[in-house]
């Protein structure tokens, strides 16, 4: 069987149902990768330097050979790290897709092996730089979002997950791996980097808008940072133009809330938290709030951190440029998802 080759959007589709093999280095798979892709590295981020450099001060010749010195003797343990990812009775065929940097030789090595032995193998057109460029270009495409807005404690998140139910939602800050609060990286995940933050984005968008192109993606209104990492630019300036539904919820409700979920969190890594925003926060705001916190009072420390955030979210508000045309309020008497979804479905019908 030949090894047939795949633009970006047809490799993504067959990727939902058959294993992907990323062929570039450890250190390039850590960086950035197609998600979902599995690392079966031809050589160490060592090895690859050493080619490199053979390549770049001798010849192409001379990388080849140099490649098939460290390829030879790894041939059966990739043979048979692909069968592992092919074993289940899913993919009779031995279906497996493969890439490298620019679809050059490190993926054809092991396109060919793998065709050799008898899988089926499909390899992208231009690597990973041709995926990259794809993710770029997507996320600064038009599209149609709807923005869930309202202060810090209004259980944003926890109304989009039952909006989740019904409709296109797009979950930014799990994208992130952070809330997007001061402790919003408090037991979550280590954040992607930047790059595999936008992959992400344009990965899970696009498969989101394939259920349903014509409906809205529903997504947190979000500051344009999010921890580490930050929304693209155009895309960020599409959720900035894009509707904005508001919860309106009483300050004492947040609070309450805001206890509830982070009150159990680990007291010296929240004042680490609260001491990397003192300079925003003012020196006598972030005494005293990590003073409660210390003293076991979550609720008042919070109270200093929830007035705070509500005058930044209220600041970033007003610097919308259509704001009136945009914002429609929703008056909520709790922070409760399934009575904020009944109050969402009221307005839109």
């Amino acid at each position: 069987m030949a090894v047939q080759k795949l633009n970006v959007e047809a490799f993504l589709e067959l990727a939902q149902n058959y294993p992907v093999l990323d062929v570039r280095s450890p250190g390039e798979y850590k960086h950035a990768r197609i998600p979902g892709a599995h690392s079966m590295p031809l050589f160490s981020d060592e090895e690859r330097k050493v080619v490199g450099t053979a390549y770049k001060q001798q010849s192409r010749e001379k990388a080849i050979k140099v490649g098939l010195d460290y390829f030879g003797p790894k041939m059966r343990p990739f043979v048979e790290q692909a069968e592992a990812l092919t074993s289940d009775q899913l993919n009779p065929s031995k279906t497996i897709l493969v890439h490298c940097w620019r679809g050059g030789m490190r993926s054809g090595a092991i396109a060919w092996l793998l065709d050799l032995y008898g899988f089926k193998v499909y390899s992208l057109v231009g690597g990973y730089k041709k995926f990259r460029n794809w993710v770029i270009d997507y996320h600064k495409s038009s599209h149609q979002l709807s923005l869930l807005g309202g202060y810090t404690g209004s259980g944003k998140t926890w109304v989009l997950k039952e909006l989740a139910k019904s409709e296109l939602v797009l979950d930014l800050e799990a994208l992130a791996s952070h809330k997007g609060s001061t402790f919003g990286h408090l037991g979550m995940p280590e954040q992607p980097t930047q790059e595999q933050f936008e992959n992400l984005l344009s990965y899970h968008l696009y498969f989101l808008k394939k259920k349903n192109a014509d409906a809205p993606v529903w997504l947190e209104d979000e500051s344009q940072r999010i921890g580490h990492v930050n929304i693209p630019h155009a895309f960020w300036a599409q959720m900035r133009a894009a509707p904005l539904l508001f919860l309106d919820i009483p300050f004492e409700k947040r609070l309450e809330y805001l206890e509830l979920e982070y009150g159990s969190l680990d007291k010296e890594k929240m004042v680490e938290s609260i001491e990397r925003i003192q300079k925003r926060l003012g020196p006598l705001e972030t005494k005293t709030a990590i003073a409660f916190l210390r003293e076991g009072n979550i609720k008042e420390s919070f109270r200093i951190l929830l007035k705070y955030y509500d005058k930044y979210y209220t600041k970033g508000l007003l610097n919308r440029a259509d704001l009136k045309d945009q914002l429609k309020k929703i008056e909520c008497a709790d922070v409760n998802a399934l009575a904020t979804i009944e109050r969402i479905k009221q307005v839109y019908e």
